[in-house]
């Protein structure tokens, strides 16, 4: 296949993961709403009459299918962006790119998790995410396909990026989970209908902490470890005061304070919580709010409209 001809597969490609991602969301809501008498606190639906029951589970099974068939599509679209260039290169070499492949990560982490931590209420929040980041990818960032500036033509390019967008994806789960937790503290703990379906406070608080606790780590090799060394091949300095810099330093900051906060008495539950969130605002912004609002950073890269990024 020409290069062209793998552009236009992944732009395809794109185009086919968000409308089974959107099916799979379809699928979901349809679940959700058949269990609106449900009775008990995560009973899935055990209440219910059993052709209605039967209906939920065949909902539930066919969304989690065409998840997982959306997000192997999500990677070919990822594999034609690499393929497209000349020479091959890994698919990270813009924004539009970072985006799909953080979204890919968010997905991907939450059919590995979906498990071990029982995730399947979170199937309508990760697709609606995935979906509407996907969507503004296509519309707002969008890029041709382009060799690497010399900066980023390094094997750094790829240990910094993937372990970037491995923190990226955890972090954004375990967000979620923090908002759904604020949400419950003010709903209270509902007995019947879709709400009734989320865990407890107890199990969010838990699960977020772990995945928040998986993603510090990640982030930290990433922002201290692989960034400066990356940083002095390409500048000859470790550390350049860069806006993209101070904010990923940032991000490491808050997530260290709500790692210390969740593990000490009285800042468990929503004030751990909220600190999660404001960490999430500030991966976010580093990601999005940097490249349209920094003129001077080394690490936006201008190409077109929207300037694109190497570290989130």
């Amino acid at each position: 296949m020409t290069d062209a001809a793998w552009e236009t597969l992944s732009d395809q490609a794109v185009a086919a993961a968000g409308v089974v991602y959107f099916l799979a969301l379809l699928a979901h809501l349809v679940e959700w709403a058949s269990l609106r008498e449900t009775g008990g606190e995560g009973d899935g639906g055990a209440d219910l009459p059993p052709v209605r029951r039967q209906r939920v589970a065949m909902f539930g099974r066919l969304g989690l299918l065409l998840t997982a068939l959306a997000c192997a599509v999500h990677f070919v679209s990822l594999l034609g962006r690499g393929l497209a260039a000349d020479p091959n290169r890994v698919p990270w070499g813009n924004m539009y790119e970072f985006t799909l492949s953080g979204t890919f990560v968010v997905t991907l982490m939450y059919l590995v998790l979906y498990r071990k931590f029982s995730l399947a209420w979170m199937a309508p929040l990760i697709l609606a995410f995935v979906l509407s980041t996907l969507m503004v990818a296509v519309i707002w960032l969008h890029s041709e396909v382009t060799p690497l500036t010399e900066a980023l033509n390094s094997y750094w390019l790829v240990i910094h990026v993937v372990s970037a967008v491995i923190a990226t994806g955890a972090f954004t789960i375990g967000g979620i989970l923090s908002a759904v937790y604020l949400v419950k503290d003010r709903r209270g703990d509902a007995t019947s209908g879709p709400w009734a379906r989320v865990p407890s406070q107890a199990i969010l608080d838990r699960v977020s902490y772990r995945i928040h606790a998986f993603g510090f780590p990640v982030w930290t090799f990433a922002v201290l470890i692989t960034g400066p060394i990356w940083a002095h091949e390409a500048w000859s300095s470790y550390w350049n005061w860069d806006p993209k810099e101070v904010w990923a330093f940032i991000t490491w900051v808050v997530y260290a304070a709500y790692l210390h906060a969740r593990s000490t008495a009285g800042w468990k539950g929503r004030n751990a919580a909220i600190v999660a969130l404001v960490g999430l605002a500030t991966l976010w912004f580093n990601f999005v709010g940097i490249n349209f609002f920094s003129t001077n950073s080394q690490h936006s890269y201008a190409e077109g409209a929207p300037a694109f990024v190497v570290e989130p």
